[in-house]
């Protein structure tokens, strides 16, 4: 799972992953297999957005996301800034809901914008699951994931626990894996690119963040909320 500009959840399957749902995307891997794959076109640059509206630096977003209770006191943010692709609303726009004169405060705002990507983020994974794809923890990557309140919200909101890899840059070090593996079959045809693969990843014990069955149960009705808004699109 990728949280960058857009929001990306991807695997490895041998075979392809068949969903009637054309949010879901299975790529015939260069390497073999297939790889299956949902984006999101609104994650970092939503809640840069919002940062950058409420004048605040990363460590003040960051202070004020802790502040705020799950579920925004009921303030509920869509963020589909540049439509979205998951779900697959190319015309929607940004939208908030639920705003009261108790609860449109900055620290609120701050964890709308960031529960309502994370949302988009479990909306595809749970298009994933329901075609047959399931796995046991997720490898985490891209900027957001250096904030460990957004593991947290990963890990909790996605029912996983979460680890992150410890190069930053994870997408060129795949680039450049896959690279040195097609390089060296010239001379060895057989080398085998899960053995490179487990060679050159090294996963920061460091990063890891269990989910926490009491987040998990909060955070259940706050995603059904979410989708009950998007059911009104």
């Amino acid at each position: 799972m990728s949280l960058g500009s857009s929001g990306t959840v991807y695997a490895y399957a041998e075979r392809p992953l068949i969903s009637p749902e054309p949010s879901v995307a299975t790529f015939c891997s260069s390497s073999g297999g297939w790889l299956p794959l949902i984006c999101t076109m609104n994650l970092t640059n939503a809640t840069t957005l919002v940062r950058e509206l409420l004048g605040l630096d990363l460590a003040a977003f960051n202070q004020r996301l802790e502040q705020a209770p799950i579920g925004a006191e009921g303030l509920c943010l869509l963020p589909f800034f540049n439509g979205e692709r998951v779900p697959a609303l190319p015309q929607a726009q940004g939208s908030l809901h639920g705003m009261t004169l108790d609860n449109l405060t900055p620290a609120n705002l701050c964890r709308a914008v960031v529960e309502g990507t994370t949302f988009g983020l479990r909306y595809g994974l749970d298009l994933l699951r329901a075609a047959g794809l399931h796995s046991q923890s997720i490898r985490l990557i891209g900027g957001g994931a250096k904030s460990l309140l957004w593991r947290q919200m990963v890990a909790d909101i996605m029912h996983a626990p979460v680890i992150c890899p410890r190069e930053a840059e994870a997408a060129a070090l795949g680039a450049a894996i896959q690279a040195a593996w097609c390089h060296g079959r010239q001379d060895d045809p057989d080398l085998d690119l899960q053995q490179l693969c487990e060679r050159c990843v090294r996963l920061d014990p460091g990063s890891e963040t269990q989910p926490r069955a009491e987040h998990v149960a909060a955070y259940e009705p706050v995603y059904q909320r979410y989708r009950q808004q998007l059911a009104s699109l």
